[in-house]
Formats: C-alpha cells, structure tokens, sequence
C-alpha cells in the first residue's frame, strides 16, 4: 500500500526536503505586526530575524484546523495510508489540533488510515526523525516499520540548546521552570534541553568557551556511538558558531554526518537571535 508522509515547519527542514522527498508539509503561522504568514510557503527564517533586528515581536500559531481537513480529506479520498510526525504537543497545540480534525474527517471517512505521532521534539531533533521516516518510505519498508523505527528516534533524541534571551522562551509560555533562571548578566548563558517534549533548563554557564565545551561534555555523557549517527545542529542566523561547534564534535567523538540549517520561523520567534542547539540519539537501535 502506498503511504504519504506529513509532518509540520516546526522541524526546521527546508522546503526543498519536502518537495524532495514528497513530504507534505503542514504550515505553522507567523504573525508580524498585523500580517500572517504561512512558516516556509509565505515567510522564511530570515525575515523573521530580520523583524526581532528591527524590535518588532514575531508571534506564532498553530497549524491551522482548515489545512488539517484539507489534506486529511483528500488522504481519505485516496485510499492511502498515511503518517504524520507532529511538533511537541508540550509547546504547540498543533498535534491536539491534528487529533481533533483526524477524529472529524475519520466520522465521514471511516476508511480514513492515519497514524499521527506526537514526536515530543523540536527544531531539527525533530527534522532527524522525519528524515528518517522518509528515508525509509522511499526504501519501500511498511508503515508499521517506519512507525517503529521513528518512534525509537522521537524517544531517543536528545536537545541541548543555548539562547542569547531567556526572555523570548519566557514571554511565549514556552519555557519550564523559568522564574529561577530569568536575570542572565555578565555573559552568563543559559543551557537547557527537552524532557518529554518540555523545554527544561540545565544550568547558567559563564562564557561562550566554557558553554561550547560543556556541551560537548554532555553530549559525551549522554550521547551513543556519536561517531557513527547523525548530528544534527540548528542556527539563530549564525553559521559561524554552528561550525565552530561542528568542528569541535568532529575532534571529540570522529563524527562524519551532519545536518545544518538555520532554525525556522516558527521557533525563531520564541528563540531570537543567537540560538544554538545540537541533537543526537542516546542510545542506538
């Protein structure tokens, strides 16, 4: 049976991934002052850090319900089957969104064959795991394959991220455990990761050397033969600092494959400028 694949901007892959790969790509929205956008078919990630330069406050919003039925609808009508990896239900309503409309065109479409999957990652945690779920659509495997395997990486990826302002996380609801962090002064950086789809702060760090290496560090202490996985690593519009962390991974642990982009829209304008973040598996299947 032949089975299409959706998954949402929030993981930060390209359009050129989706129209590569025949992925179907479910918009999040951007709202700049009185306009909206649609994250990676009306706006791309630099007018977006281009507006927080200028002081303007991007806001976002879920995946619309409308564009949910429309391409659940005309997957029923298909007769395919159908998987959709989905944002982290802890920091957008998109994936209870996605339930919701499923259930409603499931009542006039019985026949309807769609697994959706909260995959409890963000940014490109998130993008690894579709890449995989395509990689193995197109190796021809079965759905219930693809769905093992993508699983497995959703609960297995590991987020280290740092930000320039915890105020951005702060003011979106987005961030756990954020009063006790708040205040950063005199270089002092936060660090955080993803606990079960939250955003969770580890701890403050002084410097950006010292931040560099203990993530390094971390990556080290939780992290499974990093030599041999993908590692993924996301942007605030600063290659110079992906690279730099590139290389210094590349020495530590021998890593060969990488997977760079800058991060999209949606998260970028909960993030702001300067953000890095870096994702690999905890453990190998």
């Amino acid at each position: 049976m032949k089975m299409k694949l959706f998954a949402d901007s929030a993981c930060d892959l390209p359009l050129s991934f989706f129209q590569e790969n025949n992925v179907q790509l479910i918009p999040l929205q951007v709202h700049i002052g009185d306009e909206e956008y649609l994250d990676l078919e009306t706006i791309q990630p630099e007018t977006v850090y281009d507006a927080i330069n200028s002081g303007k406050m991007p806001k976002t919003s879920q995946a619309s319900p409308q564009r949910f039925e429309q391409v659940f609808t005309e997957l029923a009508k298909s007769g395919e089957s159908g998987l959709y990896i989905a944002f982290s239900s802890e920091l957008s309503g998109t994936y209870q969104t996605a339930v919701m409309i499923h259930d409603q065109v499931k009542e006039e479409y019985p026949d309807l064959d769609l697994t959706i999957i909260d995959s409890k990652c963000a940014s490109i945690g998130y993008g690894l795991c579709v890449q995989v779920a395509a990689k193995l659509l197109n190796e021809g495997k079965t759905k219930e394959e693809i769905i093992e395997n993508v699983t497995f990486h959703c609960e297995h990826m590991e987020h280290l991220f740092t930000v320039e302002d915890l105020d951005f996380l702060a003011r979106g609801g987005r961030l756990s455990k954020a009063s006790a962090f708040l205040g950063g002064l005199l270089n002092i950086k936060p660090l955080l990761h993803v606990e079960d789809g939250k955003l969770v702060p580890i701890e403050k760090i002084r410097g950006k050397k010292k931040l560099l290496k203990r993530i390094i560090d971390l990556m080290e202490e939780r992290g499974e033969d990093l030599a041999n996985q993908t590692i993924g690593i996301s942007h605030g519009n600063d290659i110079g600092i992906a690279n730099e962390i590139k290389a210094m991974i590349e020495e530590r642990f021998g890593t060969k494959n990488f997977y760079i982009n800058i991060i999209g829209s949606v998260i970028a304008a909960h993030t702001g400028q300067g953000t890095l973040a870096i994702f690999f598996l905890n453990k190998k299947q």
